[in-house]
């Protein structure tokens, strides 16, 4: 018989698949991993034979082939291993913004809403008298010959500029952000894992980006003993290395991305939970991880001013409870008339997406 069967809705029933549940785990180990698909796999077995992932009719060897069939790694015959691929990159972004911002939905070209009304194409309520300067497609011309009917009359109809009626639409700005991340050996050490947190949100602030917000750009800086930038492709893969904090470096890189960009609004997102220690003289490092170092601190603070000329507001997110580490930061904040947050891990995202956000509302002139 055709036709459809509706059967109760059951909230305990789990409408995944096999191939699915095994997916999200798969993807969140891949973040841990640094992208390293062995070691994912040999966690994955491991937590299989703890908790009974699989069963007789699918198997570890099973979701291993799907991954290949669908096209989430690949092998590499040159090298003899397992990489991933760019729509597995892209999977980890996506789930990486569902954890930490919800489901957001793509909208039309996302362009960020301020206060300010001018020249833009979201219609606004609210209107006024014409003004020298106004563009002829924002006059309402339901509400001009209304204004011209009761001001002339209807037998001698005439049209002056004072019957003309502006309908508002709200200006939408574009933004510049810079992310920079640090990853010095202190976002491993004390037994707390730092830099996963750190990736997930700069790969859930690229899908963000890249899907609400498209004529935005982001650029992601990593700084340790030297600052470089890295492709949001990359993200995944990023690891901590043996080095120290070299924050100046990530500041000068930022600034010098941030100089080229032609878009007026323009912000740096830093993460960290160090303090500054490392600095590049010449082909020399000059470093000290015993406290603050005045010269270092120094350069900081100067930095954070030339920012502050350029209106390139600074955002630090602060991954350190250390009290003489915060008063830094606030002095640094101060300096650079930005914003500090002091953030614990689990808050970290929420943190960043409320700031971006709000910033959405700001316009520089």
């Amino acid at each position: 018989m055709k036709g459809f069967h509706f059967t109760g809705f059951d909230p305990n029933e789990d409408s995944k698949s096999n191939f699915e549940k095994l997916l999200d785990l798969f993807m969140q180990l891949l973040t841990y991993t640094s992208g390293d698909v062995g070691e994912a796999l040999q966690w994955l077995n491991q937590l299989d034979r703890q908790y009974e992932l699989t069963n007789e009719e699918y198997g570890m060897g099973d979701f291993i082939e799907d991954l290949k069939d669908k096209g989430y790694i690949t092998d590499d015959e040159g090298k003899a291993e397992i990489k991933i691929t760019p729509k597995t990159e892209q999977g980890i972004r996506k789930r990486s913004l569902e954890e930490i911002f919800g489901k957001l939905k793509k909208t039309k070209s996302g362009d960020h809403q301020t206060y300010k009304p001018g020249q833009g194409d979201e219609i606004s309520p609210d209107s006024r008298p014409f003004q020298f300067g106004d563009m002829l497609e924002q006059i309402d011309f339901t509400e001009s010959i209304r204004n011209a009917q009761i001001n002339h009359g209807l037998e001698s109809f005439t049209m002056q500029e004072d019957d003309l009626q502006i309908r508002e639409t709200d200006f939408k700005s574009q933004t510049s952000t810079v992310l920079m991340i640090d990853i010095s050996h202190s976002m491993i050490l004390y037994g707390e894992d730092r830099i996963t947190p750190a990736k997930k949100v700069a790969m859930a602030l690229s899908e963000l980006i890249t899907t609400k917000y498209p004529k935005d750009t982001l650029d992601i800086v990593v700084f340790g003993n030297d600052a470089w930038p890295v492709e949001i492709k990359d993200l995944p893969y990023l690891q901590v290395g043996p080095y120290h904090t070299n924050t100046v470096a990530g500041l000068e890189l930022a600034m010098d991305i941030l100089r080229r960009r032609k878009n007026p609004n323009k912000q740096i997102f830093m993460i960290t939970d160090g303090k500054p220690t490392c600095l590049k003289i010449g082909r020399k490092y000059y470093k000290n991880s015993f406290g603050l170092d005045r010269k270092v601190t120094s350069r900081c603070l100067n930095l954070a001013a030339q920012c502050k000329k350029l209106k390139i507001p600074i955002t630090t997110f602060m991954i350190a409870t250390d009290p003489y580490l915060q008063r830094f930061v606030q002095e640094f904040t101060e300096t650079n008339n930005g914003k500090a947050y002091f953030a614990s891990l689990d808050r970290l995202g929420a943190f960043i997406f409320r700031d971006f956000e709000s910033g959405k509302r700001k316009t520089v002139y």
